[in-house]
Parts: C-alpha cells; structure tokens; sequence
C-alpha cells in the first residue's frame, strides 16, 4: 500500500514538472510572438527606440537600406512630385540667379567653405566677412567662401533682391538659385551646393557646409585637413544610431508614410560637414534614386547610405560641437566648430583667438 502511494505521488510530482514546464515553454514563445508581431505595429515608437538602442550599427543600416531598397525608384526624367510638406520637390531643375564660375579656378582653394544663408540675413553675411570668412589664407594653403541663397520670399523680395545684387558685386561671394529660400527647403539647397561645387570647382580637395551662426576655427580645420583621406571621405559630428522624432509638435518630425525605419543612417549634423570633392557627383546621383525628405543633413546620410560609403569620425571628439562652448583661449584654439548665442559671440571669440600670444 504504502509502494503504491509513493509510486502515486512520484508519479503526480512528474505529470504536474511536465505541465509547468509545457506552460513555461508556451509562454516564452508566446511573448516573443507578441514582441516580433503586434507591439511594434501597435504600440508607439518607445518600443522600436528602446530595442534601437541596443542594436548594433550595422542592423541599424541594415534597416535603412531595406526601406531604402523598397522605395520607389525616382529619376531626374520625370521629377518626384511631394506629397505632403515633409518631403522636397528634388530632382528638379534649378537655375542660377547669382553665381561665381570662375570662384574656383582663380583661387584654385585646398578647401572652399559653403555658407547656407537666408536672403535676408545680410548681418550673418557681414559677421562672417569679418571674421573667420576672412581667414584667406593658412600656410601654403588656399580658403575660398561663398555664402548660399534662394530666392526671398518676403513681402519685400524685390527691394531685397536688388540689394543682393549691389552686395555680390561688391563681394563676388553670393551664389543664389531661384528657389524658394525656406527652412523646408535646405535640402534642395544643399543638393543646389554640391551641384555647383560638381560643375564649377573640381579643383578643390575639399568642402566644408558650414552654418552662419557657427563659429569656424580655419587653422584647425586646414590642419586637420592635411592628414585625412582624399577621396571617399566626409566627417563632422557624426550622429549614429539617432532616433527619428514622431511628434508632430517637433521640429524634426518625420511621419513613417515619409520614413518608416524608427532609427535614420549615420550622418554629419549640419552644423558644418566636410567632403572631399570627389563625393558630389556620387551624392547628385544617388539624390536621384533617394527619396528625399526636409531635414538636409539626414538626407545626405541616406544618400552616404545608398552610395555603400560610410561616414569617418573626426580624430577627436571635441573638434565639432553642436551646442555653444563656453569661451576660453585654450579651448577654442582646438576645436574646429562650435554653434554660437549671437553674432557679437562670434566677433568677440574670433579677435581673442587672433591676439599674438601663446593660447594655453
């Protein structure tokens, strides 16, 4: 009797591990179907961000280049028409308004700086006029500026377009296309950039797009310069793994019908980036294939991204900064770009930093 009884209970003690067992399994791959099937499509972005974060880079491109992949293929033919404000009429054809050919093989420039700049910001002009813009020469090396515009899109566009053109015949540094110069559409002027640097100045070895309320330190930048590759090669501070924003409110925003990856390719901030100049023909083709969106700078990493090339780190971390660095000597002697508060900012840094005198 009591044999049977233990023979009973062993017997209970087995059936009731393989019951646990059996529902531990089931819940396990019960879990795994709701995270692989419905809590990305259902939920919101946190989930699909939460993952990004601890996935490798290269599952990160991968993801862009399957959406990209998938695209529809567009092409200079026949132009890609946006279907809402947070996409950009590219390819198109643009024309010049103002423009300097022969920038370039006269000054036959190591580095040429593009200075994105609105219509109307004549003082943005001037500050950079006056201070790094000014920067002409470094060692045995050339610096040539132009400052990039479209088209004013103010009440007083006429009056602002004839002082451009008193202001470009007085500098001959203003090249400007006849879009509409917005903030939705900085990727067609930045595509209008590398389409005049393909056309008019080959000769150079590199570019930098450098925003006006930057401050540029151009001996470190020329410095760097001397010992980077020379084909195949853009830098800045390079975003990797950067979250695509889906709040409406955002600057940045970005709906899936436009992007769908949670995650964008790494790309340069904006801020200010450097190419060698074998990179703009590439990227003008690969801007015909690359379905466009508003924010220039991701757009550019998209493009990098088709193009198979990968973008390279600056060879220090502190070189670029995309919020304003407190002043001092030592330290803005290292750096190549930081953002400023103002233009007074700018003024007032750039003559410190010229004073005779060691800097640390």
């Amino acid at each position: 009797m009591v044999e049977d009884c233990e023979k009973q209970s062993h017997g209970s003690s087995s059936s009731g591990c393989r019951s646990l067992r059996s529902f531990f399994i089931f819940t396990v791959f019960l879990v795994l179907f709701l995270c692989y099937y419905i809590i990305p499509n259902e939920l919101s972005d946190t989930w699909a961000v939460t993952v990004g974060l601890f996935l490798p880079e290269k599952y990160t491109i991968k993801m862009v280049n399957d959406s990209l992949n998938a695209a529809p293929i567009v092409t200079s033919a026949e132009p890609w028409k946006p279907p809402e404000p947070y996409c950009v009429a590219y390819p198109h054809t643009y024309n010049l308004v103002l423009n300097e050919p022969e920038k370039c093989q006269k000054e036959n420039p190591f580095v040429i700086l593009i200075v994105p700049v609105a219509p109307s910001n004549a003082a943005a002009r001037d500050t950079v006029r006056s201070t790094w813009g000014s920067e002409r020469l470094i060692g045995d090396k050339t610096v040539s500026i132009l400052f990039l515009l479209g088209l004013p899109a103010s009440e007083e566009s006429e009056t602002l377009q004839q002082n451009l053109l008193q202001e470009s015949e007085k500098y001959h540094d203003i090249i400007q296309s006849d879009f509409w110069d917005s903030y939705y559409n900085l990727t067609i002027k930045t595509i209008i950039m590398l389409e005049w640097l393909h056309v008019y100045c080959p000769n150079a070895s590199y570019a930098m797009k450098v925003d006006s309320d930057v401050f540029l330190n151009v001996k470190a930048l020329v410095k760097m310069l001397l010992s980077v590759p020379k084909q195949s090669y853009m830098t800045g501070l390079v975003a990797r793994n950067a979250v695509v924003l889906r709040d409406p409110h955002s600057k940045w925003y970005l709906p899936k019908t436009v992007y769908e990856p949670a995650f964008y390719p790494p790309y340069a901030l904006g801020l200010g980036y450097i190419f060698t100049l074998d990179l703009p023909e590439k990227l003008i083709k690969a801007a015909q294939l690359v379905k466009p969106v508003y924010i220039e700078d991701v757009f550019l990493g998209l493009c990098m991204t088709h193009l198979g090339i990968a973008l390279t780190n600056p060879p220090d971390g502190t070189l670029f900064n995309v919020f304003p660095v407190e002043y001092n000597r030592c330290r803005y002697s290292k750096l190549i770009a930081t953002t400023t508060r103002s233009m007074r900012d700018q003024v007032e840094f750039w003559k410190d930093l010229q004073k005779p005198g060691p800097y640390c």
